[in-house]
């Protein structure tokens, strides 16, 4: 367990040293959040309306600005090569980069949200949930991510392909998460949304290690 602690801060570490990381995962949520109003216009009705959305669309766009590097330059520079050779599984190899991926991105963006909240006039009632939701829903997005990323990682500037193959899999995380926040904001019961997002992001950490060390002993073949 001290290779994967080591492996885990080590990620953590570059993730917010190196350029597309955490911060620039952290200003482009903020940046699309900041914009928003002036495109929905003043009204407080619509940018009520429209802001469980927006906060769910801006999240997911900004945990995928990390994966193309999540994976890659350790395929670059053979750090892969010798994390195969390590006593460590690839799955807890692919557990703690997925884990220090949603530590540089989805958690950053979650503690972000409630800051960014009164911009789009989201009710103080709601906010509690969209942080609730940021933190489960973030999990998964970084496991399905990684998924994509050990996938695209033999692929030079694949961040296209990785968006093709990983946003249709994020749909289920953006309706349950933003729902949850509608419902929150309308005083309505939103235990429903949130158990389906829950049961997602569940699925997507036993899932997206496994999937991840398979694509990255596919690549190896």
């Amino acid at each position: 367990m001290r290779a994967f602690w080591a492996l885990l801060w080590r990620d953590v570490s570059l993730g917010i040293r190196t350029s597309g990381g955490a911060a620039l995962s952290a200003a482009f949520f903020a940046l699309i959040l900041v914009l928003a109003p002036f495109g929905l216009g003043p009204e407080l009705t619509g940018l009520q309306t429209a802001a469980p959305g927006l906060f769910w669309i801006a999240a997911l766009l900004a945990t995928l600005l990390g994966l193309e590097r999540m994976i890659q330059p350790d395929v670059e520079d053979g750090t892969l090569d010798l994390l195969r050779l390590s006593p460590i599984p690839l799955e807890l190899v692919a557990l703690a980069k997925i884990l220090a991926h949603w530590m540089t991105s989805g958690l950053i963006i979650t503690l972000l949200a409630p800051f960014l909240a009164p911009l789009l006039s989201l009710s103080v009632d709601a906010i509690p949930m969209l942080v609730l939701t940021l933190f489960v829903g973030t999990l998964g997005l970084s496991a399905i991510g990684a998924a994509g990323a050990a996938l695209g990682a033999s692929v030079q500037r694949g961040g296209i392909v990785l968006a093709i193959l990983v946003l249709p899999l994020n749909v289920p995380f953006l309706i349950f998460g933003a729902g949850a926040v509608s419902a929150a904001q309308a005083g309505t019961d939103a235990t429903q949304p949130l158990m389906f997002l829950t049961a997602c992001s569940l699925l997507a950490l036993v899932v997206g290690p496994v999937a991840t060390a398979a694509a990255l002993r596919l690549n190896e073949d």
